[in-house]
């Protein structure tokens, strides 16, 4: 086998369990569009939504992270610190934005583009950090753009694309941004710590920035239905617990890339949710495009894994 097969070849006798822990994973983070919109359908608002979200997560995470891992956070220094706040404001907007998009467009258009995050990874690492990648990085990109334009010269369908498929799409982009952002910047502090306190540390400061935007946006924590909490709830435990918990699982037996190309298949299962529970049923040419935007991560996701070693920040 050769180095570059390597890369996104899977190790030799991997457990069956893994592939039945990312098939769960995979489930999970696909309803995560699917409980957001009933909570919507609650009148529970975004900021809300994505603040129990995060709020929740990181109290569950608490007495694990620091039952073992408190000498690991003593070691932080200010910087890291700094850098922690950064992330975690910068994962709140990601959120902020995506959940948001949710009230404007349709499941399968919002999940697809926030999905662009690997693509959006690859650009700032080129532009900010001089990063050099291979010609399957530049295709990939190439491929997802004609596909966004696809899904652009598609146009709407009535109230199967929501209110305002234009603002909705731009806002699940954000997201992407977002999260690449994210990915970025705290690749020095996933350095310094171990799994548990890193997700920890970042969820709570991005907890404390989504509950303060929501706090001076006027919004409140109180008085919406039994079932809007209980769909936050939901969506805290699984897509977010359960569903990225079970792809860093994966990650001590599979490589990065396979687990990356793995979870393009979100959108498609959270567009056939949609498709099943609120009738979503996408054009034509809103499937070609979103496809197309699906290979083209793909193709850069792989890409970017061919590259040499990623200049640090």
């Amino acid at each position: 086998m050769t180095s570059v097969d390597a890369r996104l070849s899977t190790p030799a006798k991997v457990p069956s369990s893994v592939y039945i822990v990312l098939l769960f994973g995979i489930a999970a983070v696909s309803m995560a569009a699917i409980f957001i919109s009933f909570a919507q359908r609650e009148g529970i608002p975004s900021a809300v939504i994505a603040s129990g979200r995060l709020g929740i997560s990181a109290l569950l995470l608490t007495p694990f992270a620091l039952r073992k891992h408190i000498p690991d956070l003593r070691r932080l220094t200010g910087r890291d610190l700094l850098l922690a706040v950064i992330s975690g404001v910068v994962l709140a907007i990601h959120f902020l934005t995506w959940i948001t998009s949710l009230e404007y467009t349709s499941v399968l258009i919002s999940t697809v583009f926030v999905t662009t995050g690997p693509l959006w990874v690859a650009l700032l690492e080129v532009i900010f950090l001089r990063a050099r990648f291979g010609i399957l990085v530049w295709l990939g990109l190439f491929v997802a753009l004609v596909g966004g334009i696809t899904i652009g010269l598609a146009g709407s369908s009535g109230d199967v694309n929501g209110t305002n498929p234009a603002l909705g799409g731009g806002l699940a982009l954000a997201g992407a941004v977002a999260v690449a952002i994210y990915f970025v910047i705290g690749r020095n502090l996933r350095a310094k710590l171990p799994l548990l306190p890193y997700i920890w540390l970042v969820y709570s400061c991005t907890a404390v920035a989504l509950v303060v935007y929501t706090l001076l946006s006027g919004e409140t924590f109180t008085g919406y239905s039994a079932t809007g909490y209980f769909w936050v709830v939901v969506l805290a435990l699984f897509p977010q617990l359960i569903g990225h918990t079970s792809f860093n699982y994966a990650l001590r037996y599979v490589s990065a890339t396979y687990v990356s190309i793995i979870t393009q298949a979100e959108p498609v299962g959270s567009a056939i949710a949609a498709i099943i529970l609120f009738s979503q049923i996408p054009t034509g040419m809103q499937v070609v495009g979103s496809v197309a935007i699906l290979i083209g991560v793909m193709l850069s996701s792989y890409g970017q894994s061919l590259a040499p070693s990623k200049p640090k920040v």
